[in-house]
């Protein structure tokens, strides 16, 4: 508490920038700490009506208005993360003595004074930090209205500091150093307005929470439920920001069945990070947040961070108070505008109008998934073609690997062999000599194809992600047979007779029609995990020399070895070097409840 303490006299001096988590904190335990018998705070007496009913109905988010002689409507938002509205909040509810010792100013210009990262006060204190402020501005002209302000603010202190021990002043930063000032000081009350009519409290709509707020409404709400249950300090902006992230990637997983690779998020965080260094900030805010999810994930990613951001979940709708839908523009705020292009189905809207076969919905919610059987399952042929269209690739692909292998370079002696090596020849232009190139033949083809996108090993609970084990035979002389690990046929329903599921693993081997049911077989039941079963298998029935191998990790050498003794050879392809986009769209799969489901399926899968 002493690197926040700032003291004068009997006050306790506490300026804050106003709507940011950090301040709103300090000033919570600094009530606590020092226990006052009275708060002051920079709110004009004038309010005092409709700031009181608005503090008595947090969190609930209130706004005040007034309309000045000029016609300007002023808008004063109360949020749970506000340092003058903690104060206030928590003075009424111990029943301390409460005093609004600011003046009612018509027409106060609007001011940005440039502040260091409020996230400073986490890690230096709230002392350093108003101290660092004062110096930087000490000897620089104020206007008229402030002085006035900073006087009538420091003649009630001295009229409060007479009268009680312990007070303590919640002000804005940008007045602490005038006011300071003015207390050693014997002044007298300027003169100023004492009352103000048609003073409104309004209640704020959910869609201007999202927009107005000064800090991001996923803090606010963390830092009310916080000051709700007793012990509760983990309000670190950094940490609160994982949790957010944390958060958005579980929805993602849920709505887009898209998991978030820890890789990504080292690359989101990175990315934040060096973007808002780069603005002059410690910590991202929220769009800096935003450009990072989207350039580490994709857009649907970045909608739900924004979407948790954003979402303030203690609305009103009683209409006790009339609600109100404010913009940026209204209060004046810098506002930046982000656009998600999420992926969905869209139709092209057409000039002429062309008739449009609308495909059947659900009479109710689940009708689809109670009349799933799922014991005539089958494939859907387009993805048949795209799977083993990859599946070509990657055999493609290992052999390319083993010849860059099977590729030796030397100097230029007396034949040409292969040909120049002419980056070889530069790297060692130095030396004066020429080296060619020399490629020997891979011996041996492709004859199975291992893919692991996740071993889903058992964790502490014995759950299992993908728990639908299903071998396929090829339905003609150019499919593979193939067994895989899943997510559940059934579980979700996209159409009438269609399910979409997701791959853990899968193996493809070639020719077709030779396949037994790998699930079920104990020659593989020595295997530890899913992923091991589908490679022995793989190995087993390769009537080739070659097994390409695609995973996160290489395999366990107990299989090479096996490998070795059967005379083939498991080729490792690590899963990060090829593209996460098409690896996304290979995962997904549909399964169909019977042949005829073909004839409407296209339909529905897209």
């Amino acid at each position: 508490m002493d690197k926040d303490l700032i003291q004068h006299g009997r006050v306790t001096f506490v300026p804050v920038a106003h709507g940011r988590l950090e301040f709103a904190v300090v000033a919570r335990r600094l009530f606590d700490a020092v226990r006052p018998q009275a708060v002051a705070v920079e709110f004009p007496q004038t309010l005092r009506p409709a700031l009181e009913k608005g503090l008595d109905r947090l969190p609930f988010l209130s706004v005040v208005l007034y309309e000045e002689k000029d016609g300007r409507t002023v808008y004063l938002p109360l949020e749970p993360q506000d340092a003058v509205v903690e104060a206030s909040r928590l003075a009424r509810r111990t029943e301390t003595p409460l005093f609004f010792v600011d003046r009612d100013t018509e027409g106060y210009p609007r001011r940005r004074d440039p502040l260091p990262d409020p996230y400073t006060v986490s890690r230096l204190g709230l002392a350093a930090y108003a101290e660092a402020y004062r110096l930087r501005v000490e000897g620089l002209e104020t206007g008229p209205e402030d002085q006035l302000r900073e006087m009538t603010m420091a003649f009630h202190l001295q009229d409060l500091a007479e009268r009680y021990e312990r007070v303590l002043f919640v002000c804005g930063l940008a007045h602490y150093p005038g006011v300071l000032d003015r207390m050693n000081r014997k002044l007298a009350l300027p003169l100023g307005r004492t009352r103000r009519k048609n003073v409104t409290l309004a209640n704020l709509a959910r869609e201007s929470s999202r927009e107005i707020m000064s800090d991001l409404p996923f803090l606010a709400a963390a830092f009310w439920r916080a000051g709700e249950v007793e012990g509760e300090e983990n309000l670190d902006r950094l940490e609160l920001h994982q949790d957010l992230v944390t958060r958005a990637r579980e929805r993602h997983l849920k709505n887009s069945r898209e998991e978030v690779t820890r890789a990504q998020l080292s690359v989101l965080n990175k990315f934040a990070r060096n973007y808002a260094m780069v603005q002059g900030y410690l910590t991202p805010d929220l769009f800096q947040l935003l450009i990072a999810a989207r350039g580490a994930v994709d857009d649907n990613f970045a909608y739900e961070v924004w979407d948790l951001a954003t979402d303030y979940p203690w609305h009103e709708t009683d209409g006790a108070l009339p609600t109100l839908s404010l913009r940026g523009e209204d209060l004046y705020l810098d506002t930046k505008k982000i656009r998600f292009y999420r992926r969905f189905r869209q139709t092209r809207r057409r000039l002429v109008a062309v008739p449009v076969k609308k495909r059947k919905r659900e009479d109710k919610p689940g009708q689809w998934k109670e009349g799933w059987r799922g014991d005539m399952i089958c494939s859907y042929p387009p993805e048949d073609i795209v799977i083993e269209g990859y599946g070509d690739y990657l055999k493609k692909k290992t052999v390319q690997v083993l010849s860059e292998e099977n590729r030796r370079t030397q100097p230029f002696l007396s034949s040409m062999l292969d040909g120049l090596d002419i980056r070889e020849t530069i790297r060692n232009w130095h030396e004066g000599r020429i080296y060619v190139t020399e490629q020997q033949p891979v011996r041996g083809r492709v004859g199975s194809v291992v893919v692991i996108f996740d071993p889903d090993e058992p964790g502490p609970g014995g759950g299992e992600k993908y728990p639908w084990c299903v071998t396929w035979l090829g339905e003609h002389d150019q499919e593979s047979d193939m067994a895989f690990y899943a997510t559940a046929s059934g579980e979700q329903v996209v159409g009438p007779g269609i399910s979409r599921c997701e791959y853990g693993g899968f193996m493809m081997t070639y020719p077709p029609l030779r396949l037994y049911d790998i699930w079920r077989d104990p020659f593989f039941d020595g295997t530890r995990t899913k992923a091991e079963r589908l490679l022995l298998a793989g190995i087993d029935y390769s009537e080739d020399k070659l097994i390409a191998y695609v995973a996160a990790k290489p395999p366990p050498d107990r299989f090479k070895s096996l490998a070795h003794m059967y005379g083939r050879r498991v080729v490792y392809l690590p899963l990060g070097q090829f593209s996460p986009v098409s690896l996304k769209k290979l995962r997904v799969f549909h399964v169909l409840d019977g042949r005829q489901v073909r004839e409407w399926a296209p339909e529905y899968i897209y």
